[in-house]
């Protein structure tokens, strides 16, 4: 089949690999200049099954409540008139109990899992360079009370398969050397030697390459517009997409099947279609830094629990990102966010890296109440989804894309996970 993936973040490059893999004609299409520019591009770099516990849980509504017009807290909530983010936040209330918090971290654990062993088949078979570490992540904490209410998640985790042990504070210092000066802060940890990380961006722009090495077209710098359909009911499809090229000209291509991949954006394009998608943006921070001191810099990566911060070494550099910002489609940087970025790094490795030359980024990510993604099919008989992995893109890709082309083919995903079937 002709398929257009929609979307050229790592969840659109992922599902053109493995479908051209099965030997579709695949065409995606992105309004960027290249693969991997909007939130693939500099996330906290983490390919974390243990970071599995949804942001939807018990715990949850007094801390945001607690963190209200706080510039600098971890999670901070504008709200607006817009009823996408009124009926999200319903939606997440109601995702905030304990049942419903054990049902969606069993599911993201499963595609989680399943997409790492994917993401290391293909690493050992494109043998692309995206500065992998295989070290796994340790989680820390610096309050009694937070390391004490993630036993329970934690416990969940290993019953699902997951290995986060927890550890002592001594050991957190044994396992990161770097973070040893703060050993008299630290309550205690957690631990998953399988989990990873690397440069997402090197390597979705390295897949991307590899794919249109083996047939897949790229289209960028190429706004999509709306999509086209024919017929009723169970009948109806999609034939079309309609698109404004580079050059300003209109274009419509057509398609035997369409791919929604486009993160926060995804809403915008399914609503017209009658497809309500509980898809609302939250904008995450980053920064990266030049390693200095290489001695004193991290070469575990980590999670910060009191800041709610990831931290990756990078080659020769130290990326750290985290915190959430409710506030719409916009990208424009916080000065008193970056600045709250830059002051934590600085107290975990004070002497790493040039604080000086800091690159702050930020991206909307595509979070669903529940945290857990869409992939599948819907009531349009040739429209397919694969969105709204939220935090975990990066972690997820791989799978999602492999099992959403398995779904598109016609065969059952090796996993067990809620896929959107009608």
């Amino acid at each position: 089949m002709k398929v257009i993936v929609l979307g050229a973040g790592i969840i659109g490059t992922a599902s053109a690999w493995f479908l051209q893999k099965d030997g579709h004609d695949v065409t995606v299409i992105d309004r960027q200049k290249g693969v991997a520019l909007e939130t693939s591009f500099a996330n906290g770099c983490q390919i974390s099954v243990s970071h599995a516990e949804p942001w939807a849980n018990p715990s949850a509504p007094l801390k945001i409540l607690r963190w209200l017009g706080k510039e600098d807290a971890p999670l901070l909530y504008r709200f607006s008139s817009d009823w996408l983010q009124w009926s999200w936040t319903l939606r997440f209330l109601r995702e905030c109990t304990a049942h419903r918090t054990v049902e969606n971290i069993k599911h993201i654990v499963a595609l989680a899992d399943y997409s790492r062993l994917t993401l290391q088949q293909v690493r050992a078979e494109t043998g692309i360079d995206y500065d992998c570490l295989t070290k796994g992540i340790l989680h820390f904490y610096t309050d009694q009370k937070e390391f004490d209410a993630s036993l329970g998640a934690a416990k969940i985790m290993r019953d699902l398969g997951c290995p986060r042990e927890h550890v002592s504070a001594n050991q957190v210092a044994q396992i990161e050397p770097a973070l040893a000066h703060l050993s008299h802060k630290i309550v205690g940890g957690d631990f998953t030697a399988s989990d990873e990380s690397g440069d997402i961006y090197k390597f979705t722009t390295g897949l991307a390459q590899r794919a249109e090495n083996a047939g897949v077209t790229f289209q960028f710098n190429t706004q999509i517009t709306r999509l086209i359909t024919e017929g009723t009911g169970s009948s109806r499809k999609v034939i079309a997409v309609d698109v404004i090229e580079a050059n300003g000209q209109s274009q419509r291509l057509n398609a035997d099947a369409f791919v929604i991949a486009l993160g926060s954006f995804s809403t915008q394009l399914a609503q017209p279609l009658g497809l309500n998608l509980m898809v609302y943006p939250g904008k995450g921070y980053s920064a990266t830094y030049p390693i200095i001191n290489p001695d004193a810099a991290q070469t575990v990566s980590l999670i910060d629990d009191g800041f709610k911060l990831v931290t990756s070494r990078l080659g020769a550099r130290l990326r750290v990102a985290g915190t959430c910002e409710f506030n719409g489609y916009s990208t424009e940087l916080n000065d008193i966010r970056c600045a709250a970025l830059t002051r934590r790094t600085q107290e975990l490795f004070p002497d790493a890296c040039d604080y000086q030359q800091p690159l702050y980024w930020s991206g909307l990510r595509p979070l669903t109440p529940s945290n857990v993604p869409y992939i599948g099919k819907t009531n349009i008989t040739n429209l397919f989804l694969n969105t709204g992995h939220g935090t975990l893109g990066w972690t997820m890709g791989c799978g999602s894309g492999r099992a959403l082309a398995d779904i598109i083919s016609d065969r059952e995903p090796e996993i067990e996970f809620p896929f959107h079937r009608y």
